[in-house]
């Protein structure tokens, strides 16, 4: 079977097994083929059934983007539930060394907007659980939470186009089975903890190509934004649709200047350091490229004087960081395969070998001092303090670069909110939430 075939089975035991259904719609390449496959599939078998849509309108877009937006929801509204989210929840930003975030549709910056608010959408007072210090991935948890709770379904599949071709970590989704339940064993289905809801990965193993083979043999609409990417030279598995001032969208950003010049002349107002993120975005200066260290200094030193420029809030965040990576290179150690250990012991470098890690892989944990640089092929995934000052020059706060997720701070504040999002949400409230609207 090819990848189209094997889809309609997975959307076949999605339709079987859960009674309500809901997709995140981005306007991007591969939640649209998602949402034009579940509508089909609706519309061929003839099901007396609906579709919930939870689109999060980051204010910031291309102009074509939202274009097919509108249009894709408003020539489907007699099998889809739309909830189209304008929310304050915070945003990552690379733009800036002071601001780790910035808001969309903020209250206090309403005169900044860069367009007016879509009618009929979802504010932050139709939400019971939101709060101000919300991020954007929080804020979606806990929406499906609400949906399940406001459909009052037995259970809820939240279907996201997501693809391992994309990224390791998208590869992790599917086939890491760290703390994670599979729905009636299969990889693309995960279930949470209440088994109550579970999110699906139905395109997981397309490629770019698939995406765009099945636009041309189907007739899809599809973002036209990617035709002016495609004459931008933008390579096919270079070109997203995603919040523009997120460390992935920062080389791209400068396009906005050309494809759509009255959204970028209000954007430079609206985000703090958007234009020197669109002229150096691409450079050394942001961390790509070749980064070179100045002469008569070694990383670490100039690691040092990178955070000396930075305000204290934002330097102290950096060295936490540090910090808990050195401890766990010392403590823990990083797992890395055979052939990444014999060339650093071949390097002459001082490690120690465990024999098994606490993680569920075969690689071998490795104890290790920080490095100011390294010449290996897997650089990327060894201690260096070049590393950290690639990070500063990125903006990149959150330090993904160094392989970061969600600290457990962060993970333990978005548990609370989902426990005190359940309190809130009482029966006769559920009666009283407005409908989903255009």
């Amino acid at each position: 079977m090819n990848v189209y075939e094997r889809t309609q089975q997975r959307l076949k035991t999605i339709f079987d097994h859960f009674d309500n259904i809901s997709i995140s719609f981005s306007g991007g390449k591969d939640s649209g083929v998602l949402l034009n496959l579940c509508m089909d599939y609706i519309r061929r078998h003839g099901l007396k059934r609906r579709l919930a849509v939870f689109h999060m309108d980051y204010e910031i877009q291309y102009r074509d983007t939202i274009e097919y937006v509108d249009r894709t929801l408003a020539a489907n509204a007699d099998i889809l539930d739309v909830y189209r989210v304008c929310v304050p929840f915070k945003v990552r930003t690379c733009t800036s060394m002071f601001q780790q975030y910035w808001r969309p549709w903020e209250e206090a910056k309403r005169e900044l907007w860069v367009r007016k608010m879509p009618a009929g959408c979802f504010t932050r007072r139709d939400f019971p659980f939101f709060k101000d210090d919300m991020w954007d991935y929080e804020f979606q948890n806990c929406f499906a939470e609400w949906l399940h709770a406001r459909s009052g379904a037995a259970r809820t599949c939240c279907l996201i186009g997501i693809r391992t071709q994309e990224s390791v970590n998208r590869w992790r989704t599917i086939y890491s089975d760290r703390n994670y339940h599979r729905f009636a064993g299969k990889r693309w289905i995960r279930q949470w903890a209440s088994g109550d809801i579970c999110n699906a990965y139905p395109l997981y193993d397309w490629l770019t190509t698939d995406i765009w083979t099945a636009n041309g043999r189907f007739g899809w609409p599809y973002n036209r934004l990617y035709d002016l990417f495609y004459m931008s030279g933008v390579p096919l598995d270079s070109q997203r649709v995603a919040s523009p001032f997120i460390s992935q969208a920062i080389a791209s950003l400068h396009l906005y200047k050309a494809i759509d010049p009255d959204t970028w002349g209000r954007m430079i107002g609206r985000v703090n350091g958007a234009n020197f993120a669109a002229l150096y975005g691409r450079t050394a200066a942001t961390g790509w490229q070749s980064v070179r260290l100045p002469e008569g200094m070694t990383w670490e030193r100039y690691m040092r004087f990178l955070l000396s420029t930075l305000p204290e809030r934002t330097r102290r965040n950096y060295l936490e960081k540090l910090s808990v990576s050195i401890r766990f290179w010392r403590e823990k150690g990083g797992c890395l395969p055979d052939e990444t250990i014999a060339k650093l012991q071949k390097a002459g470098i001082r490690i120690e070998v465990g024999d098994k890690s606490a993680y569920r892989t075969d690689k071998r944990p490795v104890r290790m001092e920080y490095l100011d640089d390294i010449d290996l092929p897997e650089f990327s995934r060894l201690p260096t303090f070049k590393r950290i000052c690639i990070c500063i020059l990125k903006n990149d706060h959150a330090c993904k670069y160094m392989g970061f997720s969600p600290n457990k701070s962060e993970t333990l504040r978005r548990k609370k909110i989902m426990e005190k999002y359940e309190s809130l949400l009482q029966p006769s409230e559920k009666r009283s939430l407005p409908e989903p609207c255009l």
